[in-house]
């Protein structure tokens, strides 16, 4: 692990525009986003909303994610994920000022807002293009409090506890369009933006930049967290389980506990026996520097600070302990060239994935 910078403001997510300017993007919960560029932080803020989102008195509200279209280099705008004062999810677009490095905050333009229980927790907060059909995807929260007791995860007619598939750089409206391609268009009952359902409160998910198969990091409750993986080809409407199951397992008896063969499963699980508690999803590695690491997820955990790496291997999935950073982690990111980065919260540093490729060997060892 090689450190690339500090100094930043609970950093929670990890971007790169794909311009060839080779920027990292740094979103900071408390409202601002800040450019790294070679290695150094660039001192005025990319943007800064703190005056628009809560972010003070819970650390899961506040600015959470943000995102760059597939042709940002020639539309100047990009997408961001938070909080508003009133604890409501809100995706808005911003463009930029003169100056490349500096948006417009006076700008926005709310793409989406979703209305959000009075628990500060479960907010999601993960946006992403999608590599093949260029429409953003956005993952939410199931609402807080313990054990979804409204059942949103579950509920057809809530955006809360699903992952979202909407299109956005259509221009007309200047909202967004649902893709008719969305699993549930036709559906009766169905909001039509819900592309899968059934999560808890994913924080973090990626598309493999080689394959383009989706994971998602799936926060658990009281005992698993768990890694969910789908194929590129998948047409929607997966069902992930919660709150019915917790990982693999019964959470919530009282629904008969569904055969888990009526849910999608998880490609992996890990319990909270040894100190994890809050999965953090990562990345698929594709950077050119280290091939022995090519195909190999990396994940984490926010409690326990442990970095793990997920690999198929002839259709099996495996799971191995690579590294105790002692770090509070709270997101990964890559870069333009598919190299790793790994955002602590403890030190308000952002940090390389380096000298892992000795460490990894199949076939692994199942955690």
């Amino acid at each position: 692990m090689s450190k690339v910078t500090g100094g930043l403001d609970q950093p929670v997510y990890i971007a790169n525009a794909n311009d060839g300017n080779g920027r990292l993007f740094v979103v900071n919960r408390h409202g601002s986003i800040r450019i790294v560029l070679s290695g150094t932080l660039v001192i005025t803020p990319f943007l800064n909303i703190d005056s628009r989102t809560d972010d003070e008195s819970y650390d899961e509200r506040g600015l959470l994610s943000m995102a760059f279209p597939p042709n940002y280099g020639s539309v100047n705008h990009f997408y961001v994920y938070y909080t508003d004062v009133n604890g409501d999810l809100v995706i808005a677009r911003y463009g930029l000022t003169a100056d490349p490095n500096v948006a417009d905050f006076n700008s926005e333009q709310i793409v989406l807002k979703i209305p959000h229980p009075t628990n500060a927790n479960h907010n999601g907060g993960q946006l992403q293009f999608g590599p093949d059909d260029g429409y953003l995807y956005l993952a939410t929260g199931d609402g807080g409090d313990g054990g979804d007791p409204p059942n949103n995860a579950q509920n057809h007619n809530k955006l809360l506890g699903k992952m979202l598939r909407i299109d956005v750089e259509t221009g007309s409206p200047q909202t967004y369009t649902i893709p008719s391609s969305n699993p549930f268009t036709q559906t009766a009952g169905y909001l039509p933006e819900i592309w899968s359902l059934g999560l808890r409160n994913p924080w973090r998910f990626s598309f493999d930049r080689q394959t383009h198969d989706l994971y998602i990091g799936d926060v658990g409750q009281n005992r698993y967290e768990e890694v969910d993986v789908r194929p590129a080809n998948s047409a929607g409407g997966e069902n992930y389980g919660w709150r019915v199951l917790e990982g693999s397992n019964c959470y919530n008896p009282s629904n008969n506990c569904i055969a888990p063969s009526a849910y999608i499963s998880p490609v992996v699980t890990y319990d909270h026996d040894t100190g994890d508690c809050a999965i953090a999803g990562g990345y698929v590695y594709r950077g050119a520097i280290y091939p022995s690491l090519n195909g190999t997820y990396f994940f984490g955990d926010n409690c326990s600070g442990r970095i793990r790496a997920l690999q198929n291997d002839s259709g099996q999935w495996q799971s191995i302990l690579l590294l105790e950073t002692g770090m509070n982690i709270s997101s990964f990111g890559e870069d333009e060239d598919g190299n790793l980065f790994v955002a602590d919260l403890g030190s308000n540093s952002i940090y390389e994935i380096q000298g892992l490729e000795n460490k990894l060997y199949l076939p692994m060892i199942l955690n």
